[in-house]
């Protein structure tokens, strides 16, 4: 990558303002994978298909593989990393580890994004965690497990209804 195509961003990521100095067409997942270190958000398939990627901009679930790095500036990231550090979060975890939410473990972080962002604005998604979840692909769980963990997590106060 010569200079010309290198430049200084401002990215907020997890709450925290950090400049990264690089290509702007960068694909968001590698910006946070190898120049942050936030290996949670894995890379599946690098075509928006799978969901590994997800993460929140604004609250919003996005597949990171496709979002280029300069147009993440001025909006909030959230990663696997960051919702980790949040109490309400983890009402979400338990009912999946109770639930069987999980069993591979690949796209696990981008399953727990995009239901986390369900669980805050289910309206989003008329309600419909199935409809959230259309851009994950899971091959392990049969989603029952997911949804039923959803569900308690949401029951136990881990959603803003």
């Amino acid at each position: 990558m010569n200079s010309a195509q290198q430049q200084a961003m401002t990215l907020t990521i997890n709450g925290r303002e950090t400049v990264w100095d690089g290509d702007p067409s960068a694909s968001l997942a590698d910006v946070l994978r190898e120049g942050q270190g936030l290996t949670g958000t894995k890379i599946g398939c690098r075509t928006g298909e799978c969901g590994a990627c997800t993460v929140l901009m604004d609250g919003r679930p996005v597949v990171s593989c496709l979002v280029p790095a300069g147009s993440a500036q001025g909006e909030r990231i959230e990663t696997i990393e960051g919702l980790a550090e949040r109490a309400d979060y983890q009402a979400l975890v338990q009912a999946m580890l109770e639930h069987g939410g999980v069993q591979c473990g690949f796209c696990t972080p981008g399953v727990m994004v995009t239901t986390y962002a369900w669980m805050q604005q289910p309206e989003r998604f008329d309600g419909d965690l199935g409809a959230a979840l259309k851009n994950n692909l899971c091959r392990c769980t049969g989603y029952l497990g997911i949804l039923r963990a959803a569900e308690q997590a949401l029951a136990a106060g881990g959603g803003a209804r």
